[in-house]
């Protein structure tokens, strides 16, 4: 039996997963948590096997607590679930430690799957993903500039790409407009453009967004 802890700050969507892998017999959810803070601490309590992690959330985001988990107990294999494009998420993110990346859009039998793989100890990653890892492997360079970005510079970039306010980012972020307008600053900066339309056109360019 595989021990599963589930980490969304949605409750719908914890409850959609554990009904989902209640009906394979070698699965079994035995934690849930809301985010970051909960996620080490379900972690700490060692009844897991796997943890099913969501990369954005209020307060401490996957990314953050991705790097504290992995620091504390790196036996432990995570694997990230996110809405965002894995075109950049998923290669840093495995990185840094964690054991795959899943889109949110997949079939739920490819999240069991995955949980059995890297409960043998092995990575789980798409062919997308492992076509982009390899390109990386034989770069010489230090890649594109948005992945200089931070877990929060990256999400503020994507939603202004899209064409979200400052004032509705900070909302669904909860951040303060002027946190908000800060994180936008330094995107401009670092990807050395001027204006949201700049954004857009750079994450269509880079396949960031559809």
């Amino acid at each position: 039996m595989i021990r599963i802890g589930l980490v969304d700050d949605h409750t719908i969507v914890r409850r959609g997963l554990r009904e989902f892998l209640s009906e394979e017999v070698d699965l079994r959810v035995t934690g849930e948590a809301s985010n970051g803070h909960e996620a080490l601490e379900l972690a700490r309590q060692g009844d897991i096997d796997v943890l099913l992690l969501d990369l954005s959330m209020p307060g401490q985001g996957g990314v953050d607590a991705l790097q504290a988990i992995k620091a504390r107990f790196p036996a432990l294999p995570i694997i990230i679930l996110s809405g965002f494009p894995e075109q950049h998420y998923a290669v840093t993110l495995i990185k840094q430690g964690a054991s795959g990346y899943l889109n949110k859009d997949c079939d739920p039998a490819e999240i069991a799957n995955a949980v059995r793989t890297v409960a043998r100890g092995r990575k789980y990653v798409t062919p997308a993903v492992a076509e982009m890892l390899a390109d990386g492997l034989g770069r010489a360079g230090g890649g594109d500039p948005h992945e200089q970005l931070s877990e929060r510079e990256l999400q503020v970039f994507l939603r202004l790409a899209q064409g979200e306010t400052v004032g509705h980012i900070a909302d669904s972020m909860c951040l303060s407009v002027k946190t908000v307008s800060t994180y936008r600053t330094r995107v401009l900066e670092k990807l050395d453009l001027k204006t949201n339309s700049d954004l857009t056109y750079y994450a269509l360019k880079n396949g960031l967004m559809q």
